[in-house]
């Protein structure tokens, strides 16, 4: 039996069992892709846009593209109002914004890419434990979604069939893929998904997607980012008030995997719907 420190633990799920996950794509009109993401009470909305050029500091006619994300908490996310950062992102939120960056960067080829500028948005609505995690994977699911639509607009192209600036600026029009062909582009520009899941050991025992309840209490928590191919992009591991053996790192890292390996699981079943 799992002690608490300050409040009651839910176990109407097993220590290995995912919070529910629900997923509603085009959940805003304007995005390129926009997806509403819940994992428990874990609420994030994630959008997706295409930057009219790519970032100032990038080399002039470059031929990579770049990836890059934001991250905020709405003041209605938390039980006590959490203050807008008006004055711009503070050291959590730009640590957050730099995984979920560096995640969505390790599924993605660049070069593949092309010369395009994305950037994702994540807006918590609700916090309930494990937030960067969520939005990780959320993200995933809604860069995706833009890469198949960018690829299906003739905007996202094999390198060899883009069209050069001044073709374009004397109204070159992109060549139309067959289905085949775009399949094999976008996994080409995203041969693999990446998904998170955080873990704890709570009384020794290890937990899976820990809630709010479950991290607060936890004595040691870990954010896992994983690909789809089995290999990390990040493992974050505190131990809160403890220290934890070689052997507990196994264990949570295992656990982790199981997990994250349903989450990659569902992207590729949410992506079996969306044209």
């Amino acid at each position: 039996m799992v002690k608490i420190k300050n409040d009651r633990i839910d176990v109407s799920r097993d220590n290995d069992e995912l919070r529910e996950i629900k997923v509603e794509i085009d959940f805003t009109s304007n995005a390129l892709s926009s997806i509403l993401y819940s994992q428990g009470d874990t609420t994030i909305l994630v959008c997706v846009t295409k930057a009219p050029s790519l970032p100032r500091w990038f080399p002039r006619d470059s031929s990579k593209g770049w990836v890059h994300a934001e991250y905020s908490l709405l003041p209605g996310s938390t039980d006590t109002r959490f203050r807008r950062e008006r004055n711009g992102a503070k050291g959590r939120t730009q640590e957050i914004e730099r995984l979920i960056a560096r995640s969505l960067r390790g599924s993605i080829d660049l070069s593949a890419l092309g010369p395009i500028a994305l950037t994702i948005d994540c807006d918590v609505l609700n916090a309930d434990g494990g937030t960067r995690c969520a939005s990780i994977t959320a993200a995933c699911i809604a860069m995706r979604v833009a890469v198949r639509r960018l690829i299906a607009k003739g905007e996202c192209l094999p390198e060899k069939l883009r069209g050069t600036k001044d073709e374009i600026k004397n109204g070159w029009v992109a060549p139309s893929l067959t289905d085949e062909e775009r399949e094999r582009h976008e996994y080409i520009v995203m041969p693999n998904d990446v998904a998170a899941l955080s873990v704890g050991l709570l009384e020794g025992e290890v937990w899976t997607d820990l809630d709010y309840v479950l991290d607060s209490n936890a004595d040691v928590d870990m954010n896992v980012v994983m690909t789809s191919d089995g290999k990390f992009v990040e493992v974050q591991g505190t131990g809160e008030e403890s220290t934890y053996s070689r052997e507990q790192l196994d264990m949570l890292l295992n656990s982790a995997t199981v997990g994250i390996t349903q989450l990659h699981n569902l992207q590729k079943e949410i992506m079996t719907s969306i044209i």
